[in-house]
This record gives C-alpha cells, sequence and structure tokens, in this order.
C-alpha cells in the first residue's frame, strides 16, 4: 500500500537531476572495477600483505562523499580504497600504493590499509578496528577550536561498535558537541561473527542515543537513499553543532580479507544478497526511467577501463623504495 510518506520519498528522490544519478551509477563502477582489477592483481602477487575488498558496499561511499564539501574530513578503515576514489585520490596514486610503489598516495610505505591524502583531507585508514574512531573526534575536536564550520566523517564496521574507542568516541563527541559524522557500515559480520551473536542489543541508533547523539538507519544498497540520509545527517551537525550517528545496512560479497576461507556463511546467502547488488538495482532503474541506455552503459564501462588500464600501468612503471631509504621516516632526526 502506499503511504503519503512513501510519496513524498519519491518525489524527493525525483529532485535529483538525471546527470547527477549517471554521475552516481559511475561512481560505484569506478569502485568495483577497481576493487575486481585489484583482487585479480592480488592473485598474481603484485599486490602483497593484507587486501580488504569493497564489493557490495559502493553505495554508500558514494551516497555519503558526494555530499561533502572540499573543507570536510575523512577518516576511513582498512576497508578504504572505495572512499579514497570518490574523495578524489587518483585511482593511478592508489594502485601504486597497493603495489608498494613511491608514487602510491602514501609513498609506498602505507599499501592497503593506509592510504593517505592531505589534499583532499582523507586522513588515512588503519589496520586496527575502531581506531579511527578517536582520530575522528581529535580532528573535528580541532575543526571547532578552529571555528574551521567544516565536519568530520568517520566510517567504520559494525566490529568496531564492540570496541571501546566506540563508546569513548561517542561519548566525548556529544560532551564536546563535536562536528563528527559517525558512519557504521553494517555489513553483517565484522571479520566472521555474525551481527546478532555479536550484539546483545542489535540496533545501532539506540546505543547512539544512549549517549544522547542523534542517529538513523538506512538501507545501505541504495545510493540515492544513502545521499538522502546522508545529506540530512550533515545539515543537522552543521546546524546544530552536534555529533550524528548513521548506520547503513550493507553487505560486502567477497570474504573479510583474501587470507579468509569464509567458513561463516553460505553461498546461497551471498546469491540472495547479489540479487540487491547497489549497481544492478540502481542501473536497472536508471534504465526504466529512460536515464541509461545500452550505450551509455557500455560507454561508461569502456571509460572505467581506461582509467583502470592506466592506473595499472603508472602502478607497474613506479620506482621501488631504495635500500639507503628503508630507515627513512622510522626515527626522527
Amino acid at each position: 500500500m502506499t503511504t503519503k510518506k512513501t510519496i513524498k520519498k519519491n518525489l524527493e528522490r525525483k529532485s535529483v537531476s538525471n546527470k547527477k544519478k549517471v554521475h552516481l551509477l559511475h561512481q560505484m563502477m569506478r569502485i568495483r572495477q577497481m576493487e575486481e582489477k585489484a583482487f585479480e592483481l592480488y592473485t598474481q602477487e603484485k599486490i602483497r600483505g593484507f587486501l580488504h575488498l569493497y564489493d557490495g558496499e559502493e553505495a554508500v561511499a558514494v551516497g555519503i562523499i558526494e555530499n561533502m564539501t572540499k573543507d570536510d574530513s575523512i577518516v576511513g578503515t582498512y576497508r578504504e580504497h572505495g572512499h579514497a576514489l570518490i574523495r578524489g585520490i587518483s585511482m593511478e596514486s592508489i594502485m601504486a600504493e597497493l603495489f608498494g610503489k613511491m608514487e602510491g598516495c602514501s609513498g609506498g610505505r602505507g599499501g592497503s590499509m593506509h592510504l593517505y591524502d592531505k589534499e583532499t583531507n582523507f586522513f588515512g585508514g588503519s589496520a586496527i578496528v575502531g581506531n579511527g574512531l578517536p582520530m575522528a573526534v581529535g580532528v573535528a575536536f580541532a575543526y571547532k577550536r578552529q571555528h574551521k564550520g567544516a565536519l568530520v566523517c568517520c566510517f567504520f564496521g559494525e566490529g568496531a561498535v564492540d570496541e571501546g574507542e566506540f563508546h569513548e568516541s561517542m561519548n566525548l563527541a556529544s560532551l564536546w558537541d563535536l562536528p563528527v559524522l559517525f558512519v557504521c557500515e553494517n555489513n553483517l559480520y565484522s571479520m566472521g561473527m555474525p551481527f546478532e551473536l555479536a550484539e546483545a542489543e542489535t540496533n545501532l541508533v539506540r546505543k547512539a542515543n544512549a549517549y544522547n547523539v542523534e542517529g538513523s538507519s538506512v538501507n545501505g544498497m541504495d545510493v540515492l537513499a544513502v545521499q538522502e540520509a546522508s545529506e540530512k545527517a550533515m545539515n543537522y551537525i552543521r546546524t546544530n553543532k552536534r555529533p550524528y550517528f548513521l548506520e547503513c545496512k550493507t553487505y560486502r560479497y567477497r570474504a573479510h580479507s583474501m587470507f579468509d576461507p569464509e567458513r561463516y556463511r553460505k553461498k546461497s546467502e551471498v546469491k540472495e544478497w547479489r540479487k540487491r547488488d547497489p549497481i544492478e538495482t540502481f542501473s536497472e532503474k536508471l534504465r526504466k526511467e529512460h536515464v541509461l541506455t545500452d550505450s551509455k552503459w557500455d560507454e561508461l564501462n569502456k571509460k572505467v577501463a581506461k582509467e583502470i588500464t592506466a592506473a595499472v600501468r603508472f602502478a607497474e612503471a613506479g620506482t621501488e623504495e631504495s635500500d639507503e631509504n628503508l630507515m627513512k621516516y622510522v626515527y626522527s632526526d
């Protein structure tokens, strides 16, 4: 049954221009295909170490980061390639970092889990679960002291909610009225533990409310829904000078990392979630609206493929760190 609330939401979403919709689709495609290439390169041992892929969660990064201003900042997790790409770090720079080359955004020293870029206010990922939460609070505290007017978007998984840093950070952000958008990418499994078995209280918004932090939950497989929810969240933060908690219910198709045997869920479950794929469902929606044609779809794919080819070529031609520089940045002068 169609309610007045549903009609209102549909009308609000129609305000997104067709050009913008195609742009959102293109951004999600860039993440997906970059990650698929990273998977391929990892099996060829051109990328080493840990690798955590983002397949399935693209609507979250795109829907949120597209609403941010250049003065806002991002603190990510170790699954941050997509966030970095949408924030404006070039695919070449990201790929070079995955290869461990000096031309990478972190000079080849950070690798997959530690992308960083000062120019785009991307304050990096972190290999430590929950580590970004207190970092985000610190950055937001500095912004408040500087009267900067910017906000900090902190991405983390539902597994980080189990960590003490989550509770301490939420508490301080609330007490100090800090401009933090806490974004929980709830992909249901932390590393390999089912969400309902890890949390005594599965309503994460309620946990945020316990610290007097406003919050909401959104379908993280729907890029327009995420964009709308995050826009409201950011408007709240900028208007009220208070933090906000946004839960994005999403799903990762691949294992936790490339080293994960993935014995904690059935293949049939993954198959069912793929029916809600953010790229496939959104592209189908645009076709029905006569916004996306077969030729435009092919054009977007070719554009992304060209970008990926250039990024891999750039990374392969990159510079290896010399032996003489291995101790650089390890000790201060």
